[in-house]
């Protein structure tokens, strides 16, 4: 089957950027506020789920049919029922997106040990499968897989690279941790580069891209296609255009304080943040606080009391505080270290 093209990159000179899907934060409107800072050349959905009841995920479905950023979405799915899986991705197809992704990486135990996402990679039969019968169905658009490199262990890494290679695949999205790792530990980049030379579908770079600087840094090691970039996204929007800024070797442009705030303004004014309880809203939004307080103090005084406010009021008050007291103090470009 011969290979089906990739959108166009929004640079075609320079390394592809992606915002890695996030369950409950890569919606409709994280996208377009992304967008508004920089837009990454590829997004990708939060995962529709899937199995023999399963119905697109209308809230899921606004950020492709309702959305006006002007980047190629791809959709992404969940599950391990081939012909759920087969039917979800032939609905998935009426749609205007750029591809079908099937996730393979979810490291979430509530996920994996129903088999799915991570869950997927202890049984490479079961990956062959699934990926042939999606072949079959999606062969007029991309289809690319998001995976990471095991699940405890990579005992299955190299088996399941060549299952890819086997069942055509367009994209690679590979994250350098095992399932097991979550979120933690080194990011195995050695086998981001094997990948890279294994297979023949371009090949993306994922796991604690937490700066422009980190991001050339893995693409020289990896000689990946691109990187894909997840929470540090949350932390720092602009982390796209600081990529793009870095690649053409240009002086990274800081960004004061005071845009932050502006930043932490919009998450907090979502479209529908009139039918959510105040208390659900401050969670959220400390959900992205956690993130970004990274960037913005180095002792971790603004993490601390961000944690403790309890009310709309006292929680953006400390954010004025912190943010809007000195004008001339700027975002730092990479997070701080804990040591």
């Amino acid at each position: 089957m011969p290979k089906v093209s990739l959108p166009q990159s929004l640079h075609p000179d320079l390394p592809l950027t992606a915002l890695a899907p996030m369950q409950d934060v890569t919606n409709l409107w994280f996208m377009k506020v992304i967008a508004h800072y920089g837009s990454p050349d590829y997004f990708f959905t939060e995962y529709f789920r899937v199995n023999d009841t399963s119905r697109l995920n209308r809230d899921i479905l606004a950020a492709i049919t309702e959305n006006d950023t002007g980047r190629p979405v791809f959709a992404q799915m969940i599950g391990e029922s081939i012909p759920d899986l087969a039917r979800t991705a032939r609905e998935l197809c009426r749609y205007n997106i750029a591809g079908v992704d099937l996730n393979m990486g979810c490291p979430a135990p509530r996920i994996y040990r129903k088999n799915v996402g991570g869950g997927l990679l202890r049984e490479p039969e079961k990956v062959d499968q699934i990926l042939a019968e999606l072949r079959s169905t999606v062969n007029d658009r991309p289809l690319t897989v998001k995976m990471r490199v095991g699940f405890e262990n990579t005992d299955n890494f190299y088996k399941i690279l060549d299952i890819i290679a086997r069942h055509n695949i367009d994209l690679l999205s590979l994250h350098g941790r095992t399932v097991k790792d979550m979120y933690h530990g080194e990011v195995k980049y050695d086998l981001i580069a094997e990948a890279v030379s294994r297979v023949d579908c371009p090949v993306l770079a994922n796991g604690n891209i937490n700066s422009a600087a980190t991001a050339i840094s893995v693409l020289t090691q990896t000689g990946a296609v691109g990187v894909m970039v997840g929470r540090w996204a949350i932390a720092n929007p602009w982390i796209f255009k600081q990529i793009r800024q870095a690649l053409r070797g240009e002086a990274i442009t800081p960004v004061p304080l005071v845009e932050v705030r502006n930043y932490i303004d919009r998450l907090w004014q979502t479209p529908n943040s009139a039918n959510i309880p105040v208390r659900s809203r401050v969670g959220y939004l400390k959900m992205f606080l956690n993130y970004i307080a990274l960037l913005v103090d180095a002792e971790g005084q603004f993490l601390r009391l961000m944690r403790q406010t309890q009310t709309e009021v006292e929680l953006l008050n400390l954010c004025d505080r912190v943010f809007l007291t000195d004008v001339t103090k700027t975002l730092a470009l990479a997070p701080y270290s804990k040591g």
